[in-house]
C-alpha cells in the first residue's frame, strides 16, 4: 500500500522518433513474477491471490499523487495492470501502490520466510493509424521485494549486517545501495 513514484522520462535522442512530438504516449506498469520458476505458474498463483483476496488489487495508481498522467485505467480481471497516458515532453511521475507481499507466494513454514521478488515492467506504445496505442516503443523493468513495514525494516537492517560482516573484496560483488533505481531496457 505504499506509494513509490516512478518518474517517465523522455529518452529520445535529439531527433529521433518526431512522429510523437506533442502526441500521448501510453504506457502499461505490471507487477509480474521475477523468477522463472514462478511466471510458469503465474496465472494460477494470481488466481489463487484474487480467490484468497476477493476484491483486492496487486497494482494501483496513486492518483492524487500522481502527476501529468492522463486516464488511468485498471482492468479489472487484470488486477496485476494498470495503465495511463502522458505527454513525454511534460513532467510526469506516477506513484504506483502493490498491494501483495512478496511472502504470501512463498510455501508457509515458521515465520521469517524469504519472499518471492517481483518485476515492476513498464511498457510504453505509440498510436498507430487507427488511433489506437499498438506500435512498441520501449520497455522497462527493475526486481522488487515487498514486504510489511515491520518486516521491511527488519530485512534491511539484516542485510546491512550481513553486508557488515563482509570482507571489501567480498563486498565489492554487490550493487552500491542508492536513493533511486533507474530501471533497466528490456
Amino acid at each position: 500500500g505504499q506509494s513509490y513514484e516512478i518518474r517517465m522520462l523522455d529518452n529520445r535522442k535529439i531527433g529521433e522518433l518526431p512522429e510523437i512530438n506533442g502526441k500521448l504516449v501510453k504506457s502499461i506498469f505490471r507487477v509480474v513474477f521475477h523468477d522463472r520458476r514462478l511466471q510458469y505458474t503465474e496465472h494460477q498463483q494470481l488466481e489463487g491471490w484474487r480467490w484468497n483476496r476477493p476484491g483486492d488489487r496487486i497494482l494501483d495508481i496513486d492518483i492524487p499523487m500522481s502527476v501529468g498522467i492522463i486516464d488511468p485505467r485498471a482492468n479489472p480481471t487484470q488486477l496485476n495492470t494498470v495503465e495511463f497516458l502522458w505527454d513525454p515532453s511534460k513532467r510526469t511521475s506516477v506513484f504506483i501502490q502493490v498491494h501483495c507481499i512478496s511472502t504470501e507466494f512463498t510455501m508457509r513454514k515458521h515465520g521469517g520466510e524469504k519472499g518471492v521478488p517481483f518485476r515492476v515492467q513498464i511498457d510504453t506504445f505509440k498510436e498507430n493509424e487507427n488511433g489506437e496505442y499498438t506500435e512498441h516503443l520501449h520497455s522497462a523493468s527493475c526486481q522488487i521485494k515487498v514486504f510489511k513495514p515491520k518486516g521491511a525494516d527488519r530485512k534491511q537492517k539484516t542485510d546491512r549486517e550481513k553486508m557488515e560482516k563482509r570482507t571489501p573484496h567480498e563486498k565489492e560483488k554487490y550493487q552500491p545501495s542508492y536513493e533511486t533505481t533507474i530501471l533497466t531496457e528490456v
